[in-house]
């Protein structure tokens, strides 16, 4: 395709101009006003095309400029949140380790409580028992003193000999059976 001088005038008037380098190339007879107009115009669009283009090429490298500074900071942000959630970690196996430490003191406590509670009932229910032993055995010595009637005291001796003693077993196994139950 050939494209001459009244192509290109022609061109213009749909509004479509020539621009680049080729604008150095052609060069219009001084009788030719229109022509040299149509150029002097090519000429200006393509100044004011070349300087938006500048523009817009100066407007993308600011905005990605930007985005590097952006991301920069973004990444130091993320390093940042990552030590501080190595810390939280780290603080929440403390406290973790902690919580374990308290709960088993709370448990040695319990315990020793536990047992000194069933020292206290041990040593209760044998003085009791001794206490009952010791005054039933009196009282039957006295009444085989005295030559009296020993017949209910020797039954109800016997029998509170007996009754003592198997409560006695009975009040000792059931807290060694409490207290070995608890050591799971």
């Amino acid at each position: 395709m050939q494209i001459d001088r009244d192509t290109l005038l022609e061109l213009a008037k749909k509004r479509v101009y020539l621009e680049g380098n080729i604008l150095k190339a052609l060069n219009a007879d001084n009788s030719d006003k229109e022509f040299s107009k149509y150029l002097n115009e090519c000429k200006r669009r393509d100044v004011a095309n070349r300087k938006k283009r500048l523009q817009v090429t100066k407007q993308v490298q600011s905005q990605n400029k930007d985005l590097q500074i952006a991301a920069e900071t973004n990444q130091e942000l993320v390093e940042e949140l990552k030590l501080t959630l190595e810390q939280v970690s780290d603080a929440k196996k403390e406290a973790e380790k902690l919580r374990d430490e308290a709960i088993e003191d709370l448990d040695v406590m319990q315990k020793r409580k536990q047992v000194e509670l069933i020292t206290t009932i041990v040593k209760v229910a044998l003085g009791v028992i001794l206490a009952v032993l010791v005054t039933t055995t009196i009282l039957y010595l006295i009444v085989l003193l005295k030559n009296l009637d020993s017949t209910i005291i020797e039954t109800t001796w016997s029998n509170l000999f007996g009754i003592l003693l198997t409560n006695s077993f009975s009040i000792v196994g059931t807290i060694m059976g409490v207290k070995y139950a608890n050591k799971e």
